[in-house]
């Protein structure tokens, strides 16, 4: 079995360092065998948001690029969640829950092929772990006007 880190290097892509809040909040709740992480927005690896993954999903941003901007997310959810557990491959039990925001423009219903892109990734890297419970809902505004935001629950030794 691969870890995590050699399905992300196989994938071409790696972890982004975990970003901070921007308000009164903290990054992720560990409680019990729980470990919630806050909603993360599609920060790349550079930490900036990229202009094809500003604004609404829809309109001035297409569906692929949507899809993209929710691997995105995944990628900084697990970023948070290696920062509270250290060691994915060793202390994931469980992706529990995902939920998805898309910054959808009026009349744009396709939201939940846009979260697929995290829901993929998340079963792409843990396997069967990475299996979920989610939720997805077209909103009319996100932080830093993000196309996408992704928050988690993970059950965790």
């Amino acid at each position: 079995m691969s870890t995590v880190k050699e399905r992300l290097e196989a994938l071409g892509l790696a972890l982004p360092k975990a970003a901070a809040p921007v308000a009164n909040y903290v990054p992720f709740v560990r409680t019990g065998a729980l470990v919630v992480i806050s909603g993360q927005i599609c920060f790349g690896t550079d930490g900036k948001l990229a202009a094809e993954h500003t604004g609404k999903v829809g309109g001035n941003v297409s569906a692929e690029a949507g899809k993209a901007a929710a691997r995105l997310c995944a990628l900084n959810v697990l970023a948070q969640l290696e920062a509270a557990v250290t060691d994915l491959d060793r202390a994931v039990v469980q992706c529990v829950r995902l939920g998805g925001f898309i910054n959808a423009a009026p009349g744009f219903s396709a939201v939940a092929g846009v979260m697929n892109g995290a829901s993929d990734l998340m079963v792409e890297l843990l396997g069967d772990r990475g299996r979920h419970a989610r939720s997805t809902v077209g909103v009319a505004e996100l932080p830093l006007d993000a196309a996408v935001e992704v928050e988690a629950m993970f059950e965790v030794r």
